[in-house]
Order: C-alpha cells, then structure tokens, then sequence
C-alpha cells in the first residue's frame, strides 16, 4: 500500500485542497507537490485534459498520480467557459480578470433562474504500472451578481451552490471541502484510493 501520491499541479491551493479532502478518505496518503514540467491541456473535455496532467506526474514522479482537471459551466454560455475556465481572459490563467470577464457577459441577466451553473472536477489517477481511472463530480448552483467573501479562489466569490445563500467563497474551508465538486469527485474515487 503506498504512502505518497503526486498531485499533478503547481497550483498551491489545489495541493491544500486536495490534502485536505484526501484525509477524509485516508489519513495516510500524503499528497505531495508536483515539480515536472507542466504538459500541455490540449485535451477538449475535463477528462481528457486531467489523464494528460496525471500520465506525465506519475512517468516523471514514478509515483502513483492525481490530476483534477476543472471549471465552471455558465447554462446560458452553453456550458462555457468549461474547460476554458482558467484561460477565459487569455493565456495568463488570471482569476480576476476570468472573473470580471464573466461577470461582465452575464451583466444584463440578474435572476438567479437565468444564472445557472455549475462546478465540474474530473480526477484522473494513474499508476506508474500504467493503470488509469476517472472520476467525475458536478456541484450545481447560479452565479450571483457581484463577488462575495474572501475564502477560496477562481469564480468561488460568485457561485453560490445549490441550496445555499452565500457564495463559496463565504464558506469556510473545511464546508467546501466536505461539498464540493471535487470532494463529489473523490466519492467516487475513495475506493480506489482505499486500494492504492
């Protein structure tokens, strides 16, 4: 049974967020940084682009890998930004302007009803023997109209899941992560992790 798992990005709070949704399963597997070269996304589904990031972690690691690969769905932008989600202001994968830029195309439309969405995580584990395993979670909710709270990261200010009234960003760490659409994601892949 291993000990370790390389978590397929350079994203410090994505680390965090993993290591902390990990222990829920087992309290035992460290997740640990990845520090390769970083491949490029050029998948065009959440699924595609999550088994590249993990096949590069675990052949230059020799570790077991995870990789997420993740964003927003916008209803009424048919299904956009998606897999774009990190890039919707351009190359330089800026949460600000990503999230301005939103904001900005759904600007006319302020009932929650016309401002669905939702969160999608695909993770993809891949063992250094070559074995390969998806899993998805979706976390639905709207968007509200203005950036709320200080918590989290990305589009968290503006999603307000399903069911609630605060955006994830008002949440605390420890209530996103016991939600959210990767928490959903680990679910499923809880057993598989069991087995590791």
């Amino acid at each position: 049974m291993t000990d370790r798992v390389v978590l397929a990005t350079h994203n410090a709070h994505k680390v965090a967020e993993f290591q902390a949704i990990v222990s829920r399963v087992r309290p035992d597997l460290e997740v640990v940084a990845y520090d390769g070269p970083e491949p490029v996304e050029d998948g065009t589904t959440f699924r595609a682009n999550a088994l590249i990031k993990a096949r590069v972690a675990a052949a230059h690691t020799g570790l077991p890998a995870l990789a997420d690969d993740s964003g927003i769905s916008v209803d009424v932008l048919g299904g956009a930004p998606g897999v774009f989600s990190a890039y919707w202001a351009g190359h330089a994968k800026d949460d600000a302007a990503n999230l301005a830029l939103l904001l900005d195309q759904l600007s006319d439309l302020t009932r929650p009803e016309d401002r669905g969405a939702h969160y999608t995580s695909v993770i993809a584990l891949v063992t250094p023997a070559g074995e390969e395993r998806t899993v998805e979670g979706i976390w639905p909710g709207t968007l509200a109209t203005v950036p709320r709270g200080s918590g989290g990261f990305g589009y968290d200010p503006v999603f307000v899941p399903e069911g609630g009234t605060r955006s994830v960003a008002e949440l605390t760490a420890d209530e996103k992560n016991a939600v959210s659409h990767r928490a959903r994601a680990f679910e499923a892949l809880a057993p598989i992790l069991s087995g590791l």
